[in-house]
């Protein structure tokens, strides 16, 4: 306020038409950039006339009679433009006048409290441009002053049109806008360097919340910024010191209210919702990876779980079995248990550690080809079932635990269809090189609606099968190997684990 009173007494003590025509400058810019502030028609219409009325007086009676003030510049070129200036100052000019009565629409304070500089500073100075041109054309040319305005919003003209060009070209260079743009995302902060900060943030910090908390603590450090509070599930809080001056930034759950030291203009505005728009995507991907983390620990515990339950499973029908046979007095069956019992307890405790101590898929038990091999056949040697394998299978060590995990769901569904159809033919093969393990069977085709997902989700089937496949092929890709279906056809249905 001091600073316009003092500026008011000196002006009132140096009046004169430079003093007038800076300031109607002044006020041209002024009222310039509001214009771009407004959505109402209306409103928009009152500024212009405003502008229009200015720019008139400015040009038609302020700038006359300034030239004509200047002994450089002879009285009687300037009296035709001081006449015709006088005569649109009283007969014309009143007219814009008159739309200020026209009713203007309600605006929200919001909208219309700022002002911004950068296009109240590029109206001044191409304003102030056209009046020294014009006195440039006057002096060295000895032109008319209207002559003289009319060349130079001719030449600047020009000017702005092939800046307009400039700005945002067709080919070739990037254009004035992209650097323009870079300036106004500069505002207040390097942004690049924000970003690589934010982006460290990101990386670090294992959770939404820590993230959430290091990131408003660096938008507090932005120096025109007094304060900030923040809401989103992970809590609320607040940094700094409150203001007047408060913007609202919504992304997603998360809600910031920034406190600014002074008002901020347009271009400020669309900074601050660049950033949080910005810190809300980081947090919001950060609970995604949250969600990732503990769906991925529920699969694993349901996977296994699921796999364990089919061990279990087919321990339990191993045990079924036995328990028969340990009915009959025959030498043969009490030669059988002494065989089986042994391997039974060894399944048994196999799967005891795994519930104690869970291991990961490179640490499942390693066994020989050859042992495991024979394993399966003496565990299935009262199963009417062709067996095939080279003479001599090469020491070759293999993850016991998965390969039986195969076997037996392959093997128990395939003895489920033999029990409605007691001609089904079994055969088991093996291949050391490459390591092939076949199991086909004779009977019917499985339903296409099955095969669509087999192996690759859980599927409903009236003999069990999807849920033990499709558990064994996961188990088997994470191993190293794969499960696959290779024959599908009437009389020939193959499984391969390779």
């Amino acid at each position: 306020m001091v600073f316009i009173a003092l500026a008011a007494t000196t002006t009132m003590f140096w009046l004169n038409w430079w003093v007038v025509a800076f300031w109607l400058t002044g006020l041209f810019g002024l009222v310039g950039a509001r214009v771009f502030a407004f959505r109402d028609r209306r409103t928009r219409l009152l500024y212009l006339a405003l502008m229009s009325y200015l720019l008139a007086v400015l040009l038609l009676w302020v700038v006359p009679n300034l030239f004509a003030s200047q002994s450089s510049i002879e009285l009687v070129q300037a009296r035709s433009s001081i006449e015709v200036g006088r005569i649109m100052m009283w007969y014309v000019l009143p007219l814009l006048l008159a739309i200020v009565v026209v009713p203007i629409g309600d605006e929200q304070l919001e909208n219309v409290q700022t002002l911004d500089l950068i296009y109240s500073l590029l109206l001044f100075m191409l304003l102030a441009l056209v009046v020294l041109g014009s006195l440039a054309f006057m002096n060295l040319g000895r032109l008319d002053y209207l002559q003289a305005l009319l060349r130079t919003l001719f030449l600047m003209g020009l000017v702005l049109l092939a800046l307009g060009g400039l700005w945002n070209p067709r080919f070739g260079f990037s254009g004035l806008q992209v650097l323009f743009s870079r300036y106004l995302l500069n505002v207040g902060t390097p942004f690049e360097s924000w970003l690589t900060l934010l982006a460290e943030a990101a990386q670090r910090e294992p959770d939404a919340a820590n993230y959430l908390r290091r990131a408003v603590d660096l938008l507090a450090d932005l120096p025109w910024l007094s304060g900030l509070s923040w809401q989103s599930p992970d809590g609320a809080g607040q940094i700094g010191q409150f203001s007047e001056h408060a913007v609202l930034a919504q992304e997603g759950e998360l809600r910031l209210t920034l406190y600014a030291r002074q008002s901020l203009n347009p271009a400020v505005l669309l900074h601050v919702h660049l950033l949080a728009q910005l810190i809300g995507y980081f947090y919001q991907a950060k609970q995604r990876e949250q969600s990732l983390r503990e769906i991925t620990r529920l699969q694993a515990v349901y996977e296994t779980g699921s796999r364990l339950t089919h061990d279990l499973k087919n321990m339990l029908q191993s045990l079924l079995s036995l328990t028969s046979i340990a009915q009959s007095r025959e030498q043969m069956a009490q030669q059988l248990l002494q065989q089986q019992l042994p391997m039974l307890t060894q399944r048994i405790e196999l799967t005891l550690t795994k519930l104690q101590q869970p291991q990961s898929v490179n640490e499942t038990p390693q066994l020989a080809l050859s042992a495991w091999w024979d394993a399966v056949r003496l565990r299935n040697q009262f199963q009417t079932i062709a067996w095939r394998a080279p003479d001599k299978l090469p020491d070759k060590n293999i993850p016991a635990a998965l390969f039986d995990c195969v076997i037996d769901n392959l093997l128990d569904n395939v003895l489920r269809k033999r029990q409605s159809d007691p001609g089904i033919a079994i055969s088991v093969e093996i291949q050391p090189e490459p390591l092939r393990l076949v199991v086909c069977d004779s009977g019917d085709p499985i339903p296409e609606t099955i095969t669509a997902n087999l192996l690759r989700g859980v599927v409903v089937s009236e003999n069990g099968l999807g849920i033990g496949l499709y558990q064994a092929s996961r188990w088997a890709g994470q191993s190293g190997y794969r499960l696959k279906l290779i024959s599908n056809r009437a009389g020939k249905v193959c499984f391969e684990l390779c």
